[in-house]
């Protein structure tokens, strides 16, 4: 008897989702809650669990299909239907005898269940076949530089050529190529929720500079001892998180939103904080940044990274958020005019820090410099607001003893 496989709640308002991956083929054992498929939200990759122990049955749909909340994608076959498993490695033998080993291997190292998400995301980012790659880590297991490895000589392997078609026929001709990927789920909505952002938001843009001299000799003098203590870095993030929410309670306006004709004013400071994973941006939340002291908020921001990176971030974790933080400085951006995540109102967007000459006490200095931009929807927030925001941010940074003492 076949038990059905549906796709799982997702979350609030999450409706549909896109099979990323099937992580057991059919005539695989699957054990129970042992995940079967990966599907991609506008958010995060979710593991599909199957529902009993058996043997896995037919795929109700492919990957890149869009599948709805509680539709079925699968069946799982009872225990006892050995024939499904036992006709699964015959294809294999008639194709190619060196394939022969590959259902053994699968067991403990090919099988996409015994890989690591960070390897799986490689494996979606690529879109390579795990089950062809030859694994150099621990027991023979899969590692992301394997499967980076795999893509790069993935041109000069037979698929190749199939893609021909979609090439002009100026190709053959002139050598150049052309190649055309479905966007990702997530990478879609982020399309959508920036367009939509410059759609509704009267947004404007507004800069200063800060000198970075005191949180850069305060970060050297104790970051051996920071580290020591909480064992995470002192980053330059937690400075800017500390004095934002100082900033933000004294203009309430930069941490609100509107929600039709009213403004929504929070008294917490949920700090959604930009970080890079494979498929693009996201943004996870640091709650109630206001109550957590530097390290708190660096471990936090050290856990979401690390989880952005292996594709393991849960949906709860990027609800919300009243303000967001990004720093395109890390991949060395001088200046941007960021876009604002709604409903938020506004978003900080931090700069490369790099020597510049500037006059201070009538004198011509070089100091360490940054260049802060704060986008913000007009609609709600004045230009004095978003400018004394910008200085009393700027202000904090520039004498750390603030934060400290809440000046």
């Amino acid at each position: 008897m076949a038990t059905e496989v549906t796709v799982p709640t997702l979350g609030e308002s999450i409706t549909e989702a896109t099979l990323g991956e099937w992580l057991k083929q059919p005539g695989d054992k699957v054990a129970a809650d042992e995940p079967i498929a990966a599907l991609e939200t506008d958010k995060v990759s979710v593991e599909v669990p199957s529902p009993v122990a058996g043997v896995m049955g037919q795929h109700a749909v492919q990957v890149g299909d869009t599948v709805q909340v509680g539709a079925m994608i699968a069946t799982i076959d009872a225990a006892d239907s050995a024939p499904a498993k036992a006709e699964a490695p015959q294809p294999a033998v008639t194709e190619s005898p060196v394939e022969a080993p590959a259902p053994a291997a699968a067991e403990s190292t090919g099988s996409p269940a015994a890989l690591s998400p960070s390897v799986r995301r490689a494996v979606l980012e690529h879109g390579v076949d795990p089950a062809t790659i030859k694994g150099t880590g621990k027991d023979g297991r899969l590692t992301k530089e394997d499967v980076a490895a795999a893509a790069s000589s993935k041109p000069a392997t037979a698929p190749e050529p199939a893609a021909a078609p979609a090439t002009p026929s100026v190709a053959s001709s002139t050598g150049r190529k052309e190649e055309r990927v479905r966007m990702t789920r997530l990478r879609q909505t982020i399309a959508k929720r920036l367009k939509e952002a410059q759609n509704t938001a009267a947004m404007l843009t507004t800069f200063n500079d800060v000198d970075m001299t005191a949180v850069i000799e305060a970060r050297t003098k104790y970051k051996d001892l920071f580290e020591k203590k909480h064992n995470v870095r002192l980053g330059f993030m937690g400075f800017f998180v500390k004095a934002a929410c100082m900033a933000l309670k004294d203009i309430p306006n930069v941490n609100a939103s509107i929600e039709g004709d009213e403004i929504v004013y929070h008294d917490y400071v949920d700090v959604s904080v930009a970080v890079s994973a494979p498929g693009g941006l996201v943004v996870p939340v640091i709650r109630d940044a206001q109550d957590l002291t530097v390290a708190g908020i660096e471990k936090t921001i050290g856990d979401y990274g690390k989880r952005a990176k292996d594709g393991t971030l849960k949906m709860d974790e990027m609800k919300g958020g009243t303000f967001t933080i990004s720093n395109g400085g890390v991949f060395g951006s001088l200046m941007s005019t960021p876009i604002i995540n709604p409903p938020q109102s506004a978003v900080l967007g931090l700069h490369r820090i790099e020597d510049r000459a500037v006059v201070v006490d009538g004198q011509v200095v070089v100091r360490p410099m940054m260049y802060l931009a704060l986008s913000y929807d007009h609609r709600l927030i004045d230009g004095r607001e978003a400018v004394t925001f910008l200085v009393a941010l700027k202000n904090a940074i520039e004498d750390p003893t603030r934060i400290l003492i809440d000046l």
